[in-house]
C-alpha cells in the first residue's frame, strides 16, 4: 500500500497490509468498552480473545476504489452501551486511518464476537 506523507521530500512510503491492520488493532484498543480482539470465525460458539501481538486476525481490511473497507472482531466489556462503543470505535479507527495512515475509509463494519463478563471473586 503506498501512502502519499504529504511532504515536500520526494519519493513514496510504503506501508504492508499488516502494518495497516496493526494500526486498525491498536486503534480499536484503545476504544472505551472494547477489550479486545477476537478471530473472524468460531466454532461451535467459542470466542478466543487474540493476544496482543495477534490483533491483526481480528481485523479484515480490503481494498476498494472508495478506499478501505474494514471489518474488525471485536470483544465488549459487559455492562457498555454497545451501540456507542462501536461508533466510538468507528470514528476512532476512521481518525487513526485517515490522519496518521492517510488513508481513505469507505466502510468500517463492527461484530462484536463476545462480551466479557468480570469474574465474581
Amino acid at each position: 500500500m503506498h501512502v502519499n506523507p504529504g511532504t515536500t521530500a520526494g519519493g513514496t512510503l510504503t506501508v504492508t497490509d499488516g502494518v495497516i491492520a496493526d494500526l486498525i488493532g491498536y486503534a480499536a484498543l484503545e476504544t472505551f468498552g472494547v477489550v479486545g480482539m477476537a478471530a473472524p470465525s468460531f466454532q461451535d460458539g467459542f470466542v478466543k480473545m487474540l493476544p496482543a501481538r495477534a490483533l491483526r486476525r481480528g481485523v479484515i481490511v480490503v481494498k476498494t476504489d472508495e478506499g478501505l473497507a474494514i471489518d474488525l472482531y471485536v470483544v465488549i466489556e459487559y455492562g457498555v452501551n454497545l451501540t456507542t462503543v462501536s461508533k466510538n470505535l468507528v470514528d476512532r479507527v476512521r481518525f487513526v486511518m485517515e490522519n496518521y495512515a492517510n488513508q481513505r475509509i469507505a466502510d468500517v463494519s463492527v461484530h462484536v464476537q463476545s462480551i466479557n463478563v468480570p469474574k465474581e471473586k
